[in-house]
């Protein structure tokens, strides 16, 4: 049975419990739950190696082994498997909240003029335990609680979208700092309820319904070429983040797909999210 790395908790040496009988490794282990305790940390193919993707502050994990200062983990949003840092983990706690602005930061005091703490991006989740004047509290500081939603929230896709206009292009990237088409996708799919995988192939074929290539074409529709993603802002309008420009950037669909298919690769595919 070939299985997908990136969502199969196993290596060489450990696997998930779950996956005994199904791969063959040296022990199978329950694995601990984890938070991370940064506020971005790569999420590698191997110990110090490539970027496969990012988490965010507040991601859960569970862990299935820990050596020479590098976990290995599978993320709970995503079922995404690889290894970061042991340094980046922490206690497991329960979050309340989500920030929902592109970008925003944490003070040690609910005060914007002193020194903050760490900047957080769209998507880090936060356990509030109080309110002081226009900050929320958390255990680790203050945020303006009007940057947080409750998990529950649910926004509309394109706006979340649209939020992340201008910030740089990141292979791999998740962050309010540096994002990619996969992880653009899905963080306004996430932010409005919709669970979605990290990568565009695998985005491809379970989120939402296929439908035609040349199907009218509604806000939040999904486009799909090799290797790359964009989601439709309306009829004549495509959101994403493309290494072409080196951003998260507005593009007029027509242009947009007679460009890609120049240079890389004819449209694909596309897909409708029920609801959006």
């Amino acid at each position: 049975m070939t299985m997908d790395r990136r969502l199969t908790a196993a290596n060489t040496r450990v696997a998930a419990a779950a996956l005994k009988g199904l791969v063959e490794a040296e022990r199978y282990v329950e694995g601990e739950a984890a938070c991370v305790s940064v506020a971005v940390v790569d999420l590698c193919s191997a110990p110090a190696g490539a970027r496969d993707r990012q988490l965010l502050l507040g991601a859960r994990v569970v862990v299935y082994e820990r050596q020479a200062g590098w976990a290995y983990v599978q993320a709970a949003k995503d079922g995404y498997v690889g290894y970061l840092p042991e340094e980046a983990l922490g206690s497991a706690f329960s979050p309340t909240h989500r920030v929902t602005a592109r970008a925003t930061h944490l003070y040690p005091e609910a005060n914007f003029k002193t020194r903050e703490r760490m900047a957080l991006s769209h998507g880090t989740r936060l356990e509030v335990i109080g309110q002081e004047g226009r900050f929320a509290q958390t255990p680790l500081g203050f945020v303006p609680h009007h940057h947080l939603v409750t998990l529950d929230a649910r926004e509309p896709p394109i706006d979340v979208a649209r939020r992340f206009l201008g910030t740089p292009y990141l292979w791999g990237g998740n962050s309010g700092s540096g994002i990619d088409c996969s992880g653009l996708v899905q963080a306004a799919l996430w932010a409005a309820g919709v669970a979605c995988p990290g990568d565009s192939d695998l985005q491809e074929t379970t989120v939402g319904a296929a439908i035609a290539l040349d199907d009218e074409v509604r806000p939040a529709d999904l486009f799909f070429w090799k290797g790359h993603v964009a989601m439709a802002q309306d009829s004549q309008t495509l959101l994403h983040a493309t290494a072409h420009f080196m951003a998260v950037v507005e593009e007029p669909l027509a242009e947009a797909l007679a460009r890609i298919e120049r240079d890389d690769s004819p449209l694909r595919s596309r897909r409708r999210i029920a609801g959006l």
